[in-house]
């Protein structure tokens, strides 16, 4: 499979960023020359520079750690910090206290039906104590897993960080969860608690939260009691159970608001994320206190420049890493945090560009199919002020080129850097990344995430020449990645670790150009061989969207008697573009010309929308699994169902 990305370089760092940002002061202090010799310090003395790391960032300890790392049980069973004693929420919370940051604005809140809060340091961590002391009064304590099953709301932040304060484990559950989808996973964890609220609004829609919550629990005997944050109030019917249900603001009631952070082993878990698999039960990914805090912290942090000055915004939600990451990273940075509850485009298409214009966001945080949607709306971005932005991040799905550009040049003026993050849930951060001192080209990476060991390699894990495609791995354990999966280690092996020994297996497709760039091209078992050519979906995504007719793509291969496989293409037309025989033909047209003839697609199927997960990346395996009428798999991270519904009757006709 080879690609070479050809593209023009379309963003350069100022003088002043490059003096200035957090990266170059890290390699001044460490007397290194560039990003390539930080790379070599991370990859030949481990040790030292994780130990250089936790001094930079500021990671902080009740006690000390004996030892940084220790591999000695292999690079999968890597521990870090041992001996350490620490907690998140001294990192997050408990260190702001006492300076300029604690009566600053944490939360800015606007729900989807314009209501407004505003929350600073000192008025969460308040919340957070007073929560905590319930949780402790009722018997909570180290270990036990406690649900978060929530919109984007401040008591969400205040229920994540009270968890974490009493040693227990957070276990994030999508707002959109059906009840079957939350009954899997609050038994696979034996759950003890859940936080949830009434309802929340939904495209202009009350949706109660504590009605499936209700139907879940009547098949999870581990759940002794949920807390309920009144959100709609009387505007929905909540069900109260006698004995297990509470409100959250009678819970909290006449608690104080400054009780003490339980002291942690630095290895003890204290996140317990769910990630969807292909096939087969969701993978429990695990995460410490050292973990999430600390590699958010080199990621966003150092290689991004995430500052205590900065505002951020990232429309996301509690059950994907997003939603924790963001709560993390922010605190433990001392910015302030957007936080929203709802869609980008809801209730107007203008949504998010108006929520960045009115709190001057400086750090956006999105993914491209974010914008691939947003950009249907034509030119209505142009009437809005991004004057205060200064950092865009990208993660989730590769970009098209011409989504970047327009991302670049509408909302970034050409002056705002876009920095591509990819990694995920399993590595609680990145595996390679973009930074503030290196030049852009559209979709580029700057490479690896110092510390991962980042390679791009063939079959035999043998790094690949310039211009070629291969395998992503991590050639070094990183301080994100989970730690195992939850009771199943071997599932985490044979997911991993199996294909290359020593190496950690993505599932990504990557590239490095002859300019050093690096790029990661979709996921590795959505490879296409047509004729016997392997090529990834984006190229010929690209091509379709590059049209200008349609906003999204989603490329499959169909079997072929003759290819081998076929390209099958399920679009979704840009606003005004009717479906019909001229539409097919120019976008079969389209691809033929960019690609070759080989690649003219065998089906073209319009829908109104295409399969999503909760962080908005395209289902590609559930449309192939829809068009060849194979099992489907796992639908619970799946957020438009009506979508795979309009995708089955389509394809039967």
């Amino acid at each position: 499979m080879e690609k070479v990305v050809e593209s023009e370089i379309m963003w350069r760092p100022s003088d002043d960023l490059l003096e200035n940002c957090k990266l170059t002061a890290f390699m001044r202090r460490l007397g290194l020359a560039d990003f390539d010799a930080l790379n070599k310090f991370s990859e030949e003395k481990p040790e030292a520079f994780w130990n250089e790391l936790l001094k930079e960032v500021d990671f902080r300890f009740y006690e000390p750690y004996s030892k940084v790392l220790d591999e000695s049980k292999g690079a999968p069973w890597a521990k870090w910090c041992v001996g350490g004693k620490t907690n998140l929420v001294l990192n997050c919370l408990d260190k702001h206290r006492g300076t300029p940051i604690w009566d600053k604005t944490y939360l800015v809140w606007e729900g989807e039906d314009g209501r407004k809060r505003s929350v600073t340091y000192g008025e969460l961590d308040a919340e957070v104590c007073r929560f905590a002391a319930a949780l402790r009064d009722m018997g909570y304590g180290k270990g036990d897993v406690i649900g978060l099953y929530l919109p984007m709301l401040p008591e969400s932040y205040a229920a994540l960080f009270a968890i974490v304060k009493i040693g227990a484990i957070v276990l994030p559950l999508f707002s959109g969860f059906g009840p079957d989808a939350v009954t899997l996973r609050l038994n696979e964890s034996d759950c003890k608690a859940v936080v949830t609220v009434d309802g929340t609004w939904r495209r202009g829609t009350e949706i109660s939260m504590k009605n499936p919550l209700d139907e879940a629990l009547k098949d999870v005997p581990t759940v002794k009691d949920v807390f309920v944050i009144r959100h709609l109030g009387d505007n929905i019917d909540t069900p109260m159970t006698e004995g297990r249900d509470i409100w959250w603001h009678d819970a909290i009631a006449g608690k104080p608001d400054d009780v003490p952070t339980e002291i942690m082993d630095a290895e003890d878990i204290c996140f317990l994320v769910f990630t969807s698999g292909t096939t087969g039960k969701p993978k429990g990914t695990l995460h410490s206190h050292c973990s999430l805090a600390v590699s958010t912290a080199e990621d966003l942090g150092l290689l991004m420049d995430l500052r205590d000055t900065d505002r951020m915004l990232w429309i996301s939600d509690m059950g994907w890493l997003v939603g924790p990451l963001m709560a993390v990273s922010s605190a433990y940075h001392g910015c302030s945090v957007v936080l929203v509850e709802g869609t980008p485009d809801y209730p107007d298409s203008g949504r998010m560009w108006r929520l960045m214009q009115d709190h001057r966001v400086t750090y956006l945080g999105l993914a491209p199919t974010t914008i691939r949607s947003l950009m249907r709306y034509g030119d209505e971005v142009d009437k809005f002020d991004f004057s205060a932005l200064r950092i865009i991040v990208s993660t989730g799905e590769p970009w098209t080129h011409d989504a970047w550009v327009w991302l670049f040049e509408r909302v970034g003026d050409r002056r705002v850097p876009i920095l591509n993050y990819s990694g995920g849930t399993e590595v609680g951060g990145g595996i390679v990344a973009g930074t503030v001192i290196h030049p852009l080209k559209p979709g580029c990476f700057a490479g690896s995430v110092p510390g991962c060991g980042a390679a791009v390699v063939d079959e035999k894990g043998d790094p690949v020449p310039v211009g070629q495609v291969g395998e992503l791995v991590m050639t070094k354990p990183s301080i994100g990645l989970t730690r195992s999966l939850w009771r199943d280690d071997e599932r985490y092996i044979e997911s991993y670790w199996s294909m290359y020994g020593d190496k950690w297996r993505q599932g990504d497709w990557a590239m490095i150009d002859k300019d050093g760039m690096w790029y990661v091209l979709g996921r590795s078992d959505d490879t296409l061989n047509v004729s016997g050519k392997r090529t990834g979906p984006s190229e010929v995504e690209g091509a379709l969207m590059g049209t200008g007719l349609v906003s999204e793509a989603a490329v499959i291969g169909l079997p072929d008697e003759i290819k081998g496989t076929a390209i099958g293409a399920v679009v979704v037309p840009m606003p005004g573009v009717e479906d019909n025989a001229e539409l097919l033909g120019a976008l079969s047209n389209a691809v033929v010309d960019k690609m070759g003839k080989s690649y003219r697609p065998k089906e073209i199927i319009v829908v109104s929308d295409l399969p999503k997960t909760r962080n908005l990346k395209i289902m590609r395996r559930l449309v192939r699994a829809v068009l060849l009428g194979e099992p489907e798999g796992d639908l619970t991270s799946l957020v438009n169902p009506e979508a795979v519904e309009e995708l089955r009757v389509k394809a039967g006709g």
